[in-house]
């Protein structure tokens, strides 16, 4: 496993920026180690929701999750409001950046992530396959 770390500034996209990040460093199988920070704006997808819920304020981030590589990624994170209430759920893009961002991810170079759509759920969902067989199509899912 390698470890990248990045910082994030005022203004920025939490989200977009990951998806850039993921792209600028070739990243085949990544996800999130540990994430802080604050938002200044929040868009977050609850459970079964079909749209994402778009919060303004000052948000501290106090957890984010999720697996990251160049065909996409998936985020979820929980956020305090300035009274201290927590709320969480799929992060979207619209998760603007207050002051800060400190991530660190992490990454290996035997797997490959990627994103196919699964009937079942209907949804784009995490496809892992060992970068050494890359023309053993078997996939591993969890």
């Amino acid at each position: 496993m390698r470890v990248l770390a990045l910082r994030l500034n005022p203004g920025e996209d939490l989200r977009q920026s990951l998806k850039e990040f993921a792209i600028a460093h070739q990243l085949q199988a990544g996800w999130i180690l540990s994430a802080i920070g604050s938002l200044s704006q929040a868009a977050i997808r609850f459970a079964d929701q079909p749209e994402s819920k778009r919060l303004s304020g000052r948000f501290e981030l106090l957890s984010l999750s999720g697996m990251l590589s160049v065909e996409g990624l998936h985020l979820h994170g929980a956020i305090a409001d300035s009274t201290g209430q927590v709320i969480g759920g799929h992060i979207d893009q619209g998760c603007i950046i207050y002051t800060t961002a400190e991530i660190a991810i992490g990454t290996s170079d035997n797997l490959i992530f990627s994103r196919t759509f699964d009937p079942q759920t209907g949804f784009l969902e995490l496809e892992i396959r060992e970068q050494s067989s890359e023309n053993d199509r078997r996939s591993y899912q969890e």
